[in-house]
């Protein structure tokens, strides 16, 4: 592996999280351009462009919506 500190676990779940997100929906976006035979063109463009726009989003956003879910949620009771 690639030994990244666990201190910075926030920041790897943030490009892995932001990454597969992104690329997920840009696929699905894509899909027209199927029949054009530009798929995969248009969907690598568009997965880059909106994975550096959501990353900067879900680092930021991270820490809120952990504080968020904290506040929404109670300990199980067994």
């Amino acid at each position: 592996m690639l030994g990244i500190p666990r201190r910075f676990s926030h920041f790897v779940y943030a490009v892995l999280q932001s990454g597969i997100t992104t690329a997920i929906a840009s696929m699905i976006a894509s899909v027209p351009f199927l029949g054009e035979g530009t798929f995969l063109e248009h969907w690598l463009g568009a997965w880059l462009v909106s994975w550096m726009l959501m990353l900067p989003v879900v680092l930021f956003a991270a820490p809120w919506l952990r504080r968020l879910t904290l506040a929404l949620t109670t300990e199980d009771r067994i």
